[in-house]
């Protein structure tokens, strides 16, 4: 009877640019073969779309990732993606998370759930088949909206009306939502500088700073991977402009020392900021010739590979840089022992930093793009038999000296240089 009670009352048929959208998704990408399996179980089970897929729809946005709930059990969901051969694996099964790989596309399926317990990081649940329930334990309104397969929506708490009027709004008390879990802090502030054209409630701001310290239990990894959705979100620029946020968030990343540049961009810089990507817009905020960088890499988790990109960033600034530092000849050797990925990063933190638009900065940033690291035209091979250097330490040493000469000259080097090195 619920369930009946629920198709007939709570769904609310929208035969607009949304259900099109949604049945667009379903028709036309291989997420159709999981809403056939999961639909056709039994007389009740249900596979829906859920949170920011759903949102951004409504909003007109571009969207990546998809997500999608269920009133089936994880292990339920399990066997029925085995039995028909569709590839998932259990990405977060005790919060009844299961992650299906079609097509190399990855959908995460998640159970209907309510919290039984919280700590303010992690969340004790049990599984349910209620999508009210479901609904009423999420953070905001307008991630509680879910939509079938044909696009009809279902929206207990009016959070398409929410996202409509701009308002963004707390599910129940917002201070025990926040005491659940308190990354919705920093939630808050990306759905606020996305959607909201409200100003902040004065109770709300005082919610948030009696609970601001409870951000410190959260690990970095789940902090850094909220702020890198909050700077590629189309609300990021609007953080420069809201107090109230600015502040939180320098409060929350003590270590993003460097913000002057945001509220200087000129036209170039203020179009490419949305095409860098998250990496690149940490150097600028905490590359700044002390040992700020140090002290973010103590603090924060992160790859081996964006470590040492960030370690060339920070060296080269970290050494007296001037005119000379950017000539095409001094890049080509930085460019040749460092890589193209390195010296396309060092002309666009100049660029970002930099009050005037340099459009010497640029000819050089397109000359790199296209340019391939050579290939040194002299080996061992051609020491040893044109020039009858043994094999040993000296062979190893001579060539290092020609390779420096060779990328010092704009990689060129003749015999008569050769020998004179080979002499030497």
């Amino acid at each position: 009877m619920n369930f009946f009670l629920d198709k007939l009352f709570l769904r609310a048929n929208n035969l607009n640019y949304i259900s099109q959208n949604l049945q667009n998704i379903t028709n036309n990408t291989p997420i159709k073969k999981i809403f056939d399996v999961i639909n056709s179980y039994s007389s009740t089970s249900e596979l829906r779309y859920v949170g920011g897929c759903v949102r951004k729809i409504i909003k007109k946005e571009k969207f990546d990732d998809i997500d999608l709930a269920t009133n089936l059990k994880p292990k339920e969901v399990s066997e029925l993606l085995q039995k028909n051969k569709i590839n998932y694996y259990e990405s977060g099964i005790e919060h009844g998370t299961i992650t299906v790989v079609l097509n190399n596309h990855k959908y995460e399926i998640t159970s209907l759930r309510k919290d039984i317990s919280t700590d303010g990081r992690h969340a004790k649940v049990e599984f349910s088949n209620d999508w009210k329930e479901d609904a009423l334990r999420r953070d905001f309104s307008i991630n509680s909206i879910y939509a079938d397969r044909e696009g009809n929506l279902f929206d207990p708490l009016n959070g398409k009306k929410d996202l409509e009027n701009g308002d963004v709004n707390f599910i129940g008390d917002p201070e025990t939502r926040i005491k659940e879990d308190y990354l919705r802090i920093l939630r808050y502030v990306r759905f606020f500088l996305n959607y909201s054209n409200k100003s902040h409630k004065p109770e709300i701001i005082k919610i948030i700073k009696r609970n601001i310290e409870g951000v410190s239990k959260l690990s970095t990894e789940r902090l850094l991977g909220e702020f890198q959705k909050l700077s590629q979100s189309n609300g990021f620029l609007k953080l420069f402009k809201d107090k109230y946020c600015f502040e939180l968030i320098r409060i929350i990343f003590p270590q993003f020392k460097n913000f002057d540049f945001f509220f200087k961009l000129n036209s170039y810089t203020m179009k490419k900021i949305y095409e860098i990507d998250f990496v690149f817009l940490l150097s600028l905020m905490i590359i700044d010739g002390t040992d700020n960088f140090d002290y973010f890499l103590y603090k924060f988790n992160i790859s081996k590979k964006n470590q040492k990109r960030l370690k060339i960033i920070d060296n080269f600034y970290k050494k007296k840089v001037n005119i000379n530092s950017f000539s095409e000849k001094n890049l080509n050797q930085f460019f040749y022992f460092n890589g193209k990925q390195a010296v396309i990063d060092i002309i666009n933190f100049k660029i970002f930093k930099s009050r005037k638009f340099e459009k010497n900065l640029l000819r050089l940033l397109n000359i790199f793009q296209d340019k391939t690291i050579p290939t040194m035209p002299i080996g061992t091979n051609i020491l040893m038999s044109k020039y009858n250097i043994p094999e040993g330490k000296l062979l190893g040493s001579k060539l290092k000296l020609i390779e420096k000469a060779w990328v010092k000259n704009n990689f060129q080097i003749s015999d008569r240089q050769i020998k004179s090195i080979i002499g030497n």
